[in-house]
C-alpha cells in the first residue's frame, strides 16, 4: 500500500476526521464507508503504515492475545485456521479489510497529530499534524473527530529504573523497540516480566536460542487455549465463511464472558481450575506453587493466553525456565537478584510494560480552552462531557477489542444519522450532576494500568457515564438503545449571516452607470 501524503490538490475539510490507522481507525472507516456513503472523511495517520499495534509491534512471536473471530471485525469474516493468530496475520488481515472496503484513497500518512480545536462559532475541528520528514505542520477541518488512537505510548515502552544497566556487556532491548538487527540465536537470553509479551517472546526465542529464563517478581494466571479451532474449521467448510464466522464469533463471546463472570463470582474455584490446569503441563516436579500461582484473584488482571501452551512446552523440553525473584541490580554478565544469585546473559529484554498515553497524545481544546482528558467524564465510553463532535473508541480489557469498537463505530453512525434528521450541528454531553462519584476508566490491577489511567477520562457511577466492560451492555446502550438522551446537548446549524447588499455599479466612461 503507497503512503498518501497531503498535497494541494487534496481536500482538507471533512464530515469526519478519523485519527489513527489501527484496528479502531480501519473500523470507524469501514462502518461509514458503509452506513454513510455520502460522507466525507480522511484517516490521519502518523506513521506510513496502517494497521497501528501490529505494523509498530515487531518483536518474535507477536501475536493477539484474544480469539480472532472476536478480534477480527463484525463485518469481515477471519477466514484462516488459526484463532490465536500472529501479527503478521493481523497485520494482512487488516490490509486486506482496507481493500475490500476501497480505503486506500482515504489514508492520509506521515500526519502525526498534535492538536485539535473545536470552535463553537463554527461548529468545527481544526486538526493540526506534523508530517513526517520535514515537520512542517498542515491543517484540516472537519465536523465530527474520530479518536482511535488506542491507549498507550507508541514512542515509549515502560522500564523500570535498574540499578547497574551500564555495566552490562550485553544487549537491553524492549519489545516496542525490537531491532531488526538483532540476532538472539545461540544467546543466553533473559526476559523480565511475566505479562502477555514475556510469555509470548519466551517460546519464539526458545526456539533458537541457547536457552532463555523468564525472571518475574510475581507470577500471572497463565491459561492455554488451541491455537485452532476445530469447531470453526468445520462449520467454515460446512456453511461456509460468512455464515460460519457469525456463529464462531457468537461462540467464542459467549464463551469468553461465561469465563470472565465465573472468574469474579467464584474467584477461588477458578484459581485451583486455572492452576491445576498449569500443572497438568508441566514436569511433574516442577515448582507451580512458586512460579504460576498468583497473589491475586483471576482477572484483577487479564489472563495471559499461550496457544497450544507453548509456553509450558519450552519449559518443558528444557529449553526455557522461571525464576521468580527481586532484581537487585545489572552486572557485566547478566543480573544479580535479591537472593544472591546471579543469571547469566548476553541479551536481557525488559518485557517490562506499556506506558499508557490518552487520545495519542493530542492536544484538544473548545473555543480556546484546554480539554484536561483527566478532568472529563465519559458518556457511555464514546464520548467525552464538555467536548462537542467528538468519539472515541476504547476496546474492553475483558473481551477483544474489537468487539467494543465496532459497537462504537455502529454508535457513531446511528447518532450522524440523528443529528442529520433533525438538523443538529453540534452534539455535546453535559454532565449535571456534580455529586455523582467518579471513578477510574478500567479498574483492571495491572502495573501499566495503575500508572497510567490518572491521564485518562474518568468513569461515573450511575446512569450513561459508567464504563460498561460488558459487551451485553454494551449491545443495549450502543446498538439497540435510543440516541437522544437526557445528557446530550444538541444545536442546530448556526444561521448564516445575510450577503452584504450588492455595490452599486460603477460608472463607464460616459458617466451612465453601464458595466464595462
Amino acid at each position: 500500500m503507497t503512503p498518501t501524503h497531503s498535497s494541494p490538490t487534496q481536500s482538507v475539510d471533512f464530515d469526519v476526521l478519523i485519527i489513527g490507522a489501527g484496528i479502531s481507525g480501519i473500523g470507524a472507516a469501514c462502518h461509514l464507508k458503509a452506513r454513510r456513503p455520502g460522507t466525507t472523511f480522511a484517516v490521519l495517520e502518523g506513521r506510513d503504515a496502517i494497521g497501528g499495534t501490529w505494523s509498530l509491534f515487531r518483536y518474535p512471536g507477536v501475536r493477539s492475545d484474544s480469539d480472532m473471530p472476536t478480534f477480527g471485525f463484525g463485518f469481515q469474516p477471519w477466514t484462516a485456521h488459526t484463532s490465536i493468530a500472529d501479527g503478521p496475520l493481523i497485520l494482512d488481515y487488516l490490509r486486506r479489510t482496507v481493500r475490500a472496503h476501497h480505503l486506500a484513497d482515504h489514508l492520509r500518512f506521515g500526519h502525526r497529530v498534535v492538536g485539535a480545536a473545536f470552535s463553537s462559532a463554527t461548529g468545527r475541528w481544526t486538526v493540526t499534524s506534523r508530517l513526517a520528514g520535514n515537520g512542517r505542520e498542515t491543517t484540516h477541518t472537519a465536523r465530527f473527530l474520530f479518536l482511535g488512537t488506542g491507549y498507550y505510548d507508541y514512542e515509549t515502552g515502560f522500564t523500570p529504573a535498574f540499578d547497574g544497566v551500564a555495566d552490562f556487556t550485553g544487549r537491553v532491548v524492549h519489545p516496542q523497540h525490537w531491532p531488526a538487527d538483532l540476532d538472539h540465536a545461540g544467546k543466553r537470553v533473559l526476559v523480565i516480566g511475566s505479562g502477555a509479551t514475556a510469555v509470548t517472546l519466551i517460546p519464539a526465542l526458545a526456539a533458537t536460542a541457547a536457552h532463555v529464563t523468564m525472571v518475574q517478581r510475581s507470577p500471572s494466571y497463565v491459561f492455554s487455549t488451541a491455537a485452532e479451532d476445530p469447531i470453526a474449521r468445520v462449520l467454515g467448510r460446512a456453511l461456509g465463511p460468512r455464515r460460519a464466522h457469525r456463529i464462531v464469533r457468537r461462540k467464542n463471546l459467549l464463551l469468553t464472558r461465561g469465563m470472565y463472570r465465573l472468574c469474579r463470582r467464584a474467584p477461588t474455584l477458578m484459581r485451583r481450575l486455572l492452576i491445576a490446569r498449569v500443572r497438568r503441563q508441566l514436569p511433574a516436579d516442577f515448582d507451580v506453587a512458586t512460579h504460576f500461582t498468583p497473589r491475586y484473584d483471576p482477572w484483577d488482571q487479564r489472563l495471559c493466553v499461550v496457544p497450544d501452551g507453548d509456553l509450558f512446552k519450552a519449559i518443558s523440553a528444557g529449553r526455557a525456565s522461571v525464576v521468580t525473584d527481586r532484581i537487585e541490580r545489572f552486572t557485566a554478565t547478566g543480573l544479580r537478584l535479591a537472593s544472591g544469585r546471579e543469571l547469566a546473559a548476553d541479551l536481557v529484554v525488559t518485557a517490562t510494560g506499556l506506558t499508557m498515553s490518552p487520545f495519542g497524545k493530542v492536544r484538544l481544546s473548545v473555543d480556546g480552552r484546554r480539554v484536561n482528558p483527566a478532568d472529563t467524564t465519559a458518556f457511555k465510553a464514546v464520548m467525552l462531557s464538555g467536548v462537542p463532535n467528538l468519539v472515541f473508541a476504547l476496546g474492553y480489557t475483558n473481551l477483544s477489542w474489537t468487539l467494543k469498537v465496532d459497537l462504537v463505530c455502529a454508535y457513531f453512525c446511528r447518532l450522524l444519522d440523528h443529528m442529520d434528521a433533525h438538523g443538529h450541528a453540534t452534539v455535546e454531553p453535559v454532565l449535571a450532576d456534580p455529586d455523582m462519584a467518579r471513578v477510574p476508566y478500567m479498574d483492571l490491577s495491572a502495573g501499566y494500568i495503575r500508572r497510567g489511567i490518572g491521564q485518562f477520562p474518568r468513569a461515573g457511577t450511575r446512569g450513561p457515564w459508567t464504563v460498561e466492560m460488558a459487551y451485553e451492555k454494551d449491545v443495549e446502550r450502543l446498538r439497540n438503545g435510543p440516541v437522544e438522551d437526557p445528557a446530550l446537548k444538541f444545536t442546530a446549524p448556526t444561521p448564516a449571516p445575510p450577503p452584504p447588499p450588492a455595490p452599486a455599479p460603477a460608472p463607464d466612461a460616459d458617466g451612465y452607470g453601464r458595466l464595462k
